[in-house]
């Protein structure tokens, strides 16, 4: 018969795969946190670039405004 006898798991090995087990879990919620704020900051991205076209749109308007308001002081 080749029958095995029954593994011993000693303290230190139980301990070492509790740590195991708790680095994997700790890794996987970094994980998530991780994508999380990424997305945040996708949205952050697009905000900040909504912003800076509303300013050059603003400042384009102005410029405009000014040379349609000049060209009507010109005309006779």
């Amino acid at each position: 018969m080749s029958s095995e006898p029954p593994k011993f798991e000693c303290a230190p090995g139980m301990r070492l795969q509790a740590h195991e087990k708790l680095t994997d879990v700790h890794f996987v919620n970094v994980n998530d946190r991780l994508r999380r704020i990424e997305a945040a900051m996708e949205r952050l991205e697009k905000r900040l670039w909504l912003a800076v076209y509303g300013v050059v749109a603003v400042i384009l308007t102005q410029g405009v405004q000014g040379l349609v308001s000049m060209s009507h002081g010109l005309a006779p």
